[in-house]
């Protein structure tokens, strides 16, 4: 797909790093698929992706954990 953000640079599929930051916690996950603009380097993440991501913030919240790194996988997106 071409990039919004740069409007010249096709999106390829690869991986990106995540950092999700609210009250104080901050959740950082590697490895999460996503297109990425070969131009200007901008991430879009499929929807099923951000979802997993939310939810598995809203848990890191819910234990109380400051910060947390994780490696993304397949079953985090189910």
């Amino acid at each position: 797909m071409k990039c919004v953000i740069c409007k010249t640079g096709q999106t390829q599929t690869g991986k990106t790093t995540v950092t999700l930051e609210q009250n104080g916690a901050v959740l950082v996950v590697r490895e999460v698929p996503a297109e990425v603009c070969q131009n200007c380097g901008e991430v879009y993440l499929p929807e099923e992706v951000a979802r997993a991501l939310t939810r598995l913030a809203a848990h890191t919240l819910e234990k109380g954990v400051v910060i947390e790194v994780r490696e993304f996988n397949a079953t985090m997106a189910m």
